[in-house]
């Protein structure tokens, strides 16, 4: 089997680390804590939930390279809010929050190097009963990191 180069993924992973890090470090509180989006999230909550973007998809990344299926492996997207709330992302240390975010994707760069492409076809359900493969999630990663990049941007700008 050729292996499959996620090379423009991680690459994009690495990007954002560098060009977003020094930036949300420089940023004021009243701007990380103030203002909120449409989801009612300020600077800080969507930092938090790209943290546990970062930590679900490791252990789903991880666990289907030795199980050929995920069927009962929790899909938190309907409880992001919860996850918000419960981890108190509003009130974690902000350069703390930065550097878990920073080090936890650099950590899925890593992973995603390393992965079994013999396991690429493994899959795992959603809470609506939709099977995402590993590749679709390896695929699909940086483009939700880019989606909530982008809003912190956009409430910067606010």
């Amino acid at each position: 089997m050729e292996k499959i180069d996620f090379s423009a993924i991680t690459n994009g992973i690495s990007s954002v680390i560098e060009s977003e890090e020094n930036i949300l470090r420089t940023l004021p509180i009243d701007v990380i804590t103030q203002r909120r989006n449409r989801q009612n999230r300020t600077i800080k909550m969507i930092l938090g939930h790209l943290v546990d973007s970062a930590s679900n998809n490791q252990q789903r990344m991880v666990r289907l390279q030795y199980s050929k299926y995920l069927l009962v492996f929790p899909d938190y997207r309907q409880d992001n809010d919860l996850w918000i709330a419960l981890q108190d992302y509003q009130n974690e240390d902000w350069q703390n929050l930065i550097s878990l975010w920073k080090y936890f994707n650099l950590h899925m760069i890593h992973l995603i190097q390393s992965v079994d492409n013999s396991k690429l076809d493994s899959y795992w359900c959603d809470f609506e009963g939709t099977k995402v493969t590993l590749q679709e999630m390896i695929e699909g990663y940086l483009d939700h990191l880019h989606l909530h990049i982008n809003e912190i941007h956009e409430l910067m700008g606010a």
